[in-house]
């Protein structure tokens, strides 16, 4: 049995649980710079060049979870060039200056954030080259650095760029980072279970892992939710997706999941579970 991911894993769309699908469509399309895919029904897929990175699922039975408790700290968009983030930034800056909550150069990226209309984080970033990110015992060397975002636009947004120049360039889910109850639970599944490697820890408070060498495909830290219990349904993250590079990597997913004892939704096609904290993920093919 191998023990971890295969390394070309990435990461799919994120499916987010929504009360105002309207809204919230209007906020990825409008502010983040997002593209329509597809809207049918209750169901409304977003992306790039026609990549999905956010599925709005309307859910207007659910209510918002009770503060504290774990499910998405943020969904993370990666942007190819610094234009097409600073396209993106200027976006935010003219349409949604209320929502924008921070910047930082974590020394392998480049990175801002901001919340969306019912809660859900988001970062908006772009990487340095894997050439330029350092390592030390295993771990990336990674940093919350001072990144003034005026001086972000002035060095990387033009005319062209502002005008959407950038509009079609290729975007995805470069990350998710989760809120969770404890560290120690996540790496037993995430590392342990699941496959990826940790690439970065934070004592008890954060975790960072990764396939194939990133710096990390996915995260989770207590700062928000110590202690937290599995999820109730509620608006927010719904799923998140990995894109496995082949068949025999989600065959080999389904038979360490179920070595460990997880309960593995198989259709032939995907592979459906649940972390700790009722967080469901769904492993597939890559496009």
């Amino acid at each position: 049995m191998k023990e971890k991911l295969a390394a070309a894993t990435t990461m799919g769309a994120v499916t987010l649980f929504v009360a105002d699908l309207d809204a919230m469509t209007s906020f990825y399309r409008d502010v983040v710079t997002l593209q329509v895919l597809s809207s049918e029904g209750d169901t409304v897929v977003l992306g790039r060049a026609g990549i999905p990175i956010v599925v709005l699922q309307h859910s207007p039975s659910l209510k918002h979870a009770a503060r504290g408790s774990a499910g998405m700290f943020h969904t993370a968009i990666l942007f190819e060039t610094q234009a097409a983030l600073a396209a993106a930034l200027y976006s935010v800056a003219q349409r949604a200056p209320q929502t924008f909550t921070g910047s930082a150069d974590h020394l392998v990226s480049q990175a801002f954030y901001l919340t969306d209309p019912e809660g859900n984080g988001i970062e908006l970033y772009w990487d340095r080259a894997r050439s330029e990110w350092s390592w030390t015992h295993g771990q990336v060397e990674m940093a919350t650095l001072y990144l003034d975002p005026n001086t972000f636009l002035r060095e990387h947004l033009t005319e062209e760029v502002a005008a959407g120049s950038t509009a079609t360039e290729r975007a995805e889910i470069g990350h998710v980072h989760l809120s969770v109850g404890d560290v120690a639970s996540a790496r037993d599944f995430y590392v342990r279970r699941l496959g990826f490697d940790a690439t970065l820890a934070m004592g008890d408070q954060a975790l960072f892992v990764s396939a194939g060498g990133y710096h990390h495909h996915m995260a989770m830290n207590v700062w928000n939710s110590r202690g937290a219990g599995p999820r109730m349904p509620a608006l927010g993250l719904g799923q998140v997706d990995l894109a496995l590079p082949n068949a025999d990597a989600l065959g080999e997913l389904n038979e360490r999941l179920t070595h460990f004892g997880s309960q593995v939704a198989d259709d032939g096609k995907t592979l459906t579970f649940r972390d700790p904290w009722n967080n469901i993920l769904k492993a597939q093919l890559a496009a």
